[in-house]
């Protein structure tokens, strides 16, 4: 009786040891609506035997969550923003990760060629053709707003050719889609992105246009209860050459989403 007493212990000491080793990270819409961070959180997760839970948040909201100490990691695409976050001391390390581009999306009727982002934003806003904002601060929202400004424009807020919809990626595109509008979006969305039809690439390969994605390490001193170790241990692995060849054979629709440049 005494021994399985002490096998039943055991065993719920096992899974309360186990429950508790996960970790958390807060990412972009970007990452989650490819399926990029599920698939190789769960190369991560069997490999370590470690949980790792995903946050789908905007840049903006996903750096909040990390000041507040509620994330061990943060996966997002604002290189000013993540600069400033560890300036401030609420992160032990930063490292780029990945890349991809943004794209201007518009109308299927749009047929002019782009030779300058600039030249498009200023079109937009003297013909005064819809535009979706995904007015988030997501990391494709403050590069939307910089473009404006490249562009010596002020961010059209109050026109009504202006919809801020505080949306994600994938509904952002949705919404522009039904109304055949111009947005802005990273390039693996809009390849993962499926109701399309009205819509088309109308600005790309262009050097505003460039995405770098960035890991940070957030400081456990804002929370004694971040699993820092298991942290350190993720951040290891996705920089490591196993991760590069995961992150760089991934596809969709045969396309490649994202390119590894940790170096």
């Amino acid at each position: 009786m005494i021994r399985v007493f002490l096998i039943f212990i055991l065993i719920f000491l096992f899974k309360n040891a186990f429950a508790n080793k996960y970790i958390t990270i807060a990412s972009t819409t970007s990452t989650h609506d490819t399926g990029l961070l599920e698939y190789i959180n769960k190369k991560f997760e069997n490999k370590y035997q470690t949980k790792v839970r995903a946050l789908s948040l905007g840049t903006g909201q996903a750096i909040k969550v990390a000041m507040d100490g509620n994330v061990e990691i943060l996966l997002v695409h604002h290189r000013k923003s993540e600069l400033e976050f560890m300036n401030n001391g609420y992160g032990i390390l930063r490292h780029d990760l990945m890349y991809n581009d943004f794209v201007l999306i518009g109308p299927k009727k749009d047929k002019k060629t782009c030779s300058s982002i600039e030249n498009k934003m200023i079109e937009i806003k003297k013909s005064k053709f819809l535009f979706v904002s995904r007015g988030d601060e997501s990391g494709t929202h403050k590069k939307e707003k910089e473009l404006w400004e490249l562009s010596n424009i002020r961010v059209p807020f109050e026109e009504n050719w202006y919809l801020s919809v505080g949306q994600g990626m994938g509904s952002t595109l949705l919404i522009a889609n039904q109304k055949n509008a111009y947005t802005l979006s990273d390039r693996s969305t809009w390849i993962a992105f499926n109701k399309k039809e009205n819509l088309q690439i109308v600005c790309e390969n262009l050097p505003p246009l460039f995405n770098q994605y960035g890991i940070i390490l957030v400081n456990n001193k804002l929370n004694n209860n971040l699993n820092i170790e298991e942290a350190k241990k993720y951040i290891d692995w996705i920089t490591s050459e196993e991760a590069k060849k995961l992150i760089n054979n991934y596809r969709v629709n045969g396309k490649q989403l994202f390119f590894f440049n940790h170096n």
